[in-house]
């Protein structure tokens, strides 16, 4: 099995080496640190503009350069948490602790340093992860039946739903809108139309470029507005800064270690992402740590661990997504769409379907990360000052190239209407505290759900128990339910920690 597979990943680096190719991950690597650095211009935002610029790309460029975005964004998003103390996306948040105490220290150089040198670490063992464990999921994957597949999406959707940030109810909520808008247009086995309210430009449901460019790009927009001013005080950084000493080595050793390995073993839960992640390896790092007073006063293992774990994190999410057609979470599900925009089906069949997709985009990974350790170590000034460009000028050009992107999909004005309204909606949840990344999630797995429900009822007769009686059926249901009870006494728990131990004494 080794093998084959140094086989194919020799395979994967012909493919990723191709001019075209190689443009294309350089070019997403690139845009990927820029948007990382620049706070409010979120991954979601930047993979959803860039989607349509895709279209008439070959599939394999197509999906370089968009994992590249996703990835590269992560080496980005740790220098405004160190130099800034500003968390640009959520997983670099824990990073903030003591990153910015060594940078008030005079040791924000080397805090950079030792994220890049545990970004690699974690990158590279996720990669390895991927080219053995996703074959082995294939091969697991081809026993399902419909039944099976129901469940495992029932998983994907409950995960993504009750892990995500925020509150547990909240992403029911989205979720569940996100399936009742995947149900829009005609029905596929009966041929009926569904909620197209007599619109024959609905009678193919919402598209997918629509609802992304709308959620992501127009109310990302329309929420940083009001933010007119740069931001100021960045730190300067030389490059002999970087380098680490000895000490500091020794000291991130073993935190670099156990983040990544937990950042794998995150990786492979749908819906935990990168953020739970990272927050994980922080306290666990904590836990153990002989002197853990030091961490939150500039401690270089409470950087290394949370940036290692992010890292690995990022790269293993791509085991489920392109190997079970899983997302993990909803940058999965929009790279998912990416794919299925190209006519490609991810699943357990793409291995053998598309081999130069699946392992050009592993080699593509080790290709990405060095480009990114060159990128970051002589340009980190350049990063730097990328910061003070004001959003009067960065918003209005994204806006621009939504409306471009959305209409060149089929040169219709109807999307662009139906993505500025999908925007302002967006963007009232972003203020009712509704975080809409787990709509996507449930607009991409609520359909191939039902396709998967209605097969199993015909085969079975319509006999719900065959979800009970199949042993793999069970276990994710089993899963599910875990999943559900967990989150009941994690809330029981909560709720039990605010009421006062004894009864209130009146005085008086």
């Amino acid at each position: 099995m080794i093998g084959t597979a140094l086989t194919d990943l020799a395979h994967g680096f012909e493919v990723a080496l191709q001019p075209t190719n190689f443009l294309a991950c350089f070019a997403g690597v690139l845009l990927g640190n820029i948007v990382g650095v620049l706070p409010g211009m979120g991954v979601m935002a930047a993979i959803s503009i860039l989607l349509p610029l895709t279209f008439a790309m070959p599939p394999v460029a197509a999906i370089l350069m968009l994992s590249g975005i996703f990835y590269g964004a992560q080496y980005g998003g740790a220098i405004c948490s160190i130099l800034l103390n500003l968390p640009c996306h959520p997983p670099h948040a824990v990073t903030c602790l003591d990153g910015y105490p060594l940078t008030q220290q005079g040791k924000g150089g080397t805090a950079l340093g030792i994220t890049m040198l545990g970004g690699f670490c974690g990158a590279s063992f996720g990669i390895v992860m991927m080219i053995f464990f996703a074959p082995l999921l294939v091969r697991a994957a081809l026993k399902f039946g419909p039944a099976d597949v129901c469940s495992l999406m029932l998983l994907g959707l409950l995960a993504g739903s009750t892990l995500a940030r925020g509150s547990a109810l909240k992403g029911i909520a989205m979720t569940t809108l996100g399936l009742l808008l995947g149900i829009f247009g005609t029905d596929v086995t009966s041929g009926y139309e569904r909620f197209t309210f007599g619109l024959p430009e609905l009678a193919d449901g919402i598209e997918i470029v629509a609802l992304a460019l709308g959620l992501f790009g127009i109310a990302e927009f329309l929420k940083s507005v009001n933010k007119v001013e740069p931001l100021r005080g960045a730190a300067g950084v030389r490059l002999r800064d970087m380098r680490p000493s000895g000490e500091d080595l020794k000291r991130s050793a073993l935190p670099i270690l156990r983040g990544t390995l937990i950042g794998s073993l995150c990786s492979l839960i749908p819906g935990t992402g990168p953020t739970i992640a990272s927050f994980v390896a922080y306290a666990a790092e904590k836990k153990i740590s002989r002197t853990p007073e030091r961490f939150g006063r500039g401690a270089i293992e409470g950087v290394a661990a949370p940036e290692t774990a992010t890292h690995s994190s990022v790269q293993g999410d791509f085991i489920p997504t392109m190997s079970l057609g899983i997302p993990g979470d909803a940058v999965m599900a929009l790279l998912l769409a990416a794919l299925t925009i190209q006519g490609i089906t991810p699943g357990p069949l793409l291995i053998s379907q598309h081999p130069d997709i699946f392992w050009g985009l592993i080699a593509s990974f080790w290709v990405g990360n060095i480009l990114l350790m060159g990128l970051n170590v002589p340009l980190i000034g350049v990063w730097v000052k990328l910061l003070t460009i004001p959003y009067r000028y960065l918003y209005p050009s994204a806006l621009f190239f939504v409306c471009i992107g959305v209409y060149s999909t089929s040169s219709s004005l109807f999307q662009v209407g139906e993505t500025l309204v999908i925007g302002i909606f967006g963007y009232l949840l972003l203020i009712l505290g509704f975080h809409p990344a787990p709509i996507l999630l449930g607009f991409v797995l609520g359909p191939r759900f039902e396709e998967n429900f209605r097969r199993a009822m015909l085969l079975s007769q319509g006999d719900l128990t065959v979800f009970v009686e199949r042993p793999i059926s069970a276990a994710f249901l089993a899963v599910c339910a875990i999943l559900i009870l967990g989150q009941l006494f994690l809330r029981w728990r909560r709720r039990g920690a605010l009421v006062p131990d004894g009864p209130v004494v009146m005085e008086g």
